[in-house]
């Protein structure tokens, strides 16, 4: 038996972040990412592609509620806390690209940022909002 999505020690690879290293943490306060474990990990369940790091802002969260997606209120069933501004969040990768071209994109950590959000926007256009110098 073979494994085709490993790295050929019987694991998958580690997730890498937009800059070509490890993927890092994005924040556990609140937990964010689509599993719940901090990080901007994807996988095939995550039809949403909850990739990019970022942090949020007020005209974010308000741009966000008029899309249809309410950041801000809490839902503790699903585990959501209800996001405000300042707070590190795994933002859906095509919801932060439609943010950037509205002008409204909050910043982003790039460590934080998986490389899957390349496929749907540029490192160009991340790091020109991004936290890092």
């Amino acid at each position: 038996m073979s494994i085709t999505n490993g790295n050929g020690n019987g694991h998958r690879p580690k997730p890498k972040n937009v800059l070509g290293g490890e993927l890092q943490v994005c924040c556990t306060s609140p937990m964010t990412g689509f599993y719940r474990d901090g990080y901007c990990k994807t996988g095939a369940n995550d039809v949403g592609r909850h990739t990019v790091c970022a942090i949020v802002t007020d005209e974010f969260l308000e741009f966000s509620v008029s899309r249809g997606n309410d950041l801000v209120t809490p839902h503790p069933e699903w585990g959501f806390p209800g996001l405000k501004a300042g707070d590190k969040w795994c933002l859906c990768v095509l919801r932060w690209k439609e943010a950037f071209d509205a002008g409204m994109a909050p910043p982003v950590v790039l460590e934080a940022t998986n490389e899957a959000s390349l496929q749907h926007v540029s490192l160009e256009q991340l790091k020109g909002l991004s936290t890092e110098d």
